[in-house]
């Protein structure tokens, strides 16, 4: 994997374009949230702190939600925009997956955030119908996916494992399914999870572009970019929030990403912070449904050290840090396979 950077755009003129769009698509960010939030604000379209929540997070009540929106609609605009002029790489089927995934999934959390904030619905969309149009998209995707390419995954030295189809559905499914809902899970401290987002689709754009699959690996410099502007308003005191239109369709990005790139198995490195969120919730759950006793002072795991006396700062940072070293360590095994 030692050519991985051999896909990156020759022509100078390309890649500027390439980073042109991304500097554009972070200077719509930071143009339109100040009006966005304005706008929810005046909508009191504004998040509701859980009564058993944390004291400390009882005063953000009221701040503006679904600001995710902002960073799904402007990366997937500024793409297409840049491709009706200049179509440089060419559309593909994984291209239709990634864009189709990171959409999605966030109409899919723009519907359960509508219902909380605008029809006052306590719980938003109900947990079986929720997770059942998670599921429904990730077999689409993956069915759209099957088409086209062989079930298989990168494992090393530019080699690949071929499975059955139907264990590439199952872990695939997973994947999609788990991820979305372990980056959801991650959004409960001010900035969290819009930069564990970003220091984890790093490894998969560099993937991206060793694969030659540049369109997936513009797609995901937008959406980076996108997210640099949006932590101008998430970092704490947070502005607004990013509600589950916004962690939805990270989620399913990045499983998407890990999908088309076929490397599954860096996910599990580079989003190895996502996994410890997503298993202490599930471990305090499951412990606490048979023994009445909590292992964590509170889940998700970001909470536990909250309750520490951590404060949300040092959270970020402490987080942001592992999640930084792990997608550095996704590439480096990568190069060195």
């Amino acid at each position: 994997m030692l050519s991985m950077f051999n896909g990156l755009p020759s022509t100078p003129g390309l890649l500027t374009m390439v980073i042109l769009s991304g500097i554009a698509g972070l200077c719509l960010m930071l143009a339109c949230m100040p009006a966005l939030i304005r706008y929810l604000r005046k909508l009191k379209y504004g998040q509701t702190e859980r009564e058993e929540g944390l004291e400390s997070h009882k005063a953000k009540s009221g701040t503006p939600t679904m600001g995710g929106i902002a960073f799904v609609l402007i990366p997937v605009l500024v793409y297409l925009v840049y491709y009706a002029f200049f179509r440089p790489f060419g559309w593909t089927i994984n291209t239709a997956i990634v864009l189709l995934a990171y959409v999605g999934y966030g109409l899919i959390g723009f519907a359960d955030d509508y219902l909380i904030v605008v029809q006052h619905s306590n719980i938003g969309l109900k947990p079986k119908l929720k997770f059942g149009l998670q599921s429904i998209l990730a077999l689409v995707l993956i069915a759209l996916y099957l088409m086209y390419n062989e079930p298989a995954f990168y494992l090393h030295n530019l080699s690949f494992a071929v499975l059955p189809t139907w264990l590439f559905v199952i872990i695939a499914f997973f994947m999609f399914t788990g991820t979305t809902n372990a980056v959801n899970l991650s959004d409960g401290v001010d900035g969290l999870c819009a930069g564990l987002c970003i220091a984890a689709f790093i490894p998969f754009l560099c993937f991206a572009v060793w694969m030659n699959d540049l369109n997936t690996a513009l797609i995901l410099f937008l959406v980076i970019c996108a997210l640099i502007g949006y932590l101008f308003f998430n970092i704490h005191p947070a502005k607004v929030f990013m509600g589950d239109t916004g962690s939805l369709a990270l989620g399913g990005l990045l499983a998407a990403a890990a999908m088309v790139t076929q490397t599954e198995l860096y996910l599990l490195i580079a989003g190895i912070v996502f996994i410890a969120e997503a298993l202490s919730d599930i471990i305090q759950v499951t412990y606490y449904k048979k023994t009445r006793k909590r292992i964590f002072l509170m889940a998700p795991l970001h909470h536990h050290f909250e309750k520490k006396g951590w404060s949300e700062m040092k959270v970020c940072y402490v987080f942001w840090g592992c999640g930084m070293v792990a997608g550095a360590l996704s590439i480096l095994l990568a190069i060195l396979h």
